[in-house]
């Protein structure tokens, strides 16, 4: 009987992720200026990175957000898509030479390997740019001024300095020191926890959900984007290039600092789920509408790629 209902569970989430993929998907070709803009060399480079797969997990999360606090799918679209232009560009700008120098994202060659470094950098700009003028469009954000900026806002600060930004500065810098557990955890806070967390709050306020769901809902965001950074930083030694799509062992050969190198893979582990039921029991005042959320976080510390 617990057999079934495990895979009931993989099976509801696989069909959940994909219908929410395709919305995502649907919306971005929507959103996004068509590639025979002009110059057209932009657009396309642009096209490629965001149209190169993915497992829209930003969006997505923004979007079971939303459910979970009983909100409306289609006046978070617009939204969901924004994050996932701000993640792609991030992705564009960490495969630069300057940065991680990889060769491969999502199994295909990375953006600056195609149109070359300068319009890898500017397709990068464009989509962070492009990320807030969707969301500033009154046409298309179908919720109050009020709740428009706040989500702004909130995503404009987990991309800045005090967020994703600063949270790569530091990783480049800890590339030169020995950074303990707290600098670690700061790194990840920042670097991959602040986006993550940004899109289910987004959610949350465009619901207008209370005070204590929306302290549970960064809780939950903060610890499933820990838990994802750190899941990553596991892959990048043991995991599989086919299922990832890009290389592995990069972080050893770059000499950073990562969980597995700082406390050895059998803590790096423990500490992922730690963090994973955290997440989960943070969801603890939430209704059934949440099992997406809580099937998610499973999700992220289960992942092959």
């Amino acid at each position: 009987m617990e057999t079934k209902v495990i895979v009931n569970k993989d099976s509801f989430l696989e069909a959940y992720l994909q219908d929410r993929r395709k919305i995502v998907e649907e919306a971005l070709h929507w959103y996004l200026p068509a590639e025979n803009n002009t110059p057209p060399e932009i657009y396309k480079a642009v096209h490629y990175s965001v149209f190169a797969g993915g497992k829209r997990i930003r969006p997505i999360l923004c979007l079971a957000a939303v459910e979970a606090t009983g909100g409306d799918l289609a006046s978070a679209t617009p939204v969901a898509c924004a994050l996932e232009l701000i993640h792609t560009y991030s992705l564009i700008h960490d495969d630069l030479p300057a940065m991680d120098n990889d060769d491969f994202r999502r199994g295909k060659p990375t953006n600056h390997k195609i149109f070359g470094e300068n319009i890898a950098i500017l397709a990068g700009d464009a989509l962070l740019t492009e990320a807030f003028v969707l969301l500033s469009r009154t046409e298309k954000i179908k919720f109050s001024a009020e709740k428009r900026l706040a989500v702004i806002q909130e995503i404009a600060q987990a991309a800045g300095i005090a967020g994703m930004i600063g949270g790569q500065t530091m990783d480049v810098l800890a590339e030169k020191s020995k950074p303990d557990a707290d600098v670690l955890y700061e790194i990840h806070r920042r670097k991959t926890g602040a986006l993550i967390t940004a899109a289910v709050k987004s959610g949350a306020i465009i619901s207008g959900a209370r005070e204590n769901k929306l302290q549970a809902l960064t809780t939950y965001g903060l610890n499933v984007g820990l838990a994802f950074q750190i899941a990553d930083d596991i892959l990048n030694v043991e995991g599989d290039r086919e299922l990832m799509g890009k290389g592995t062992g990069s972080d050893a050969a770059l000499g950073k600092v990562t969980y597995p190198s700082l406390m050895g893979m059998d803590q790096a582990k423990e500490k992922l789920r730690q963090h994973i039921d955290t997440a989960i029991d943070s969801l603890s005042i939430f209704d059934k509408r949440a099992l997406p959320l809580r099937l998610i976080a499973g999700y992220v510390m289960e992942r092959k790629g």
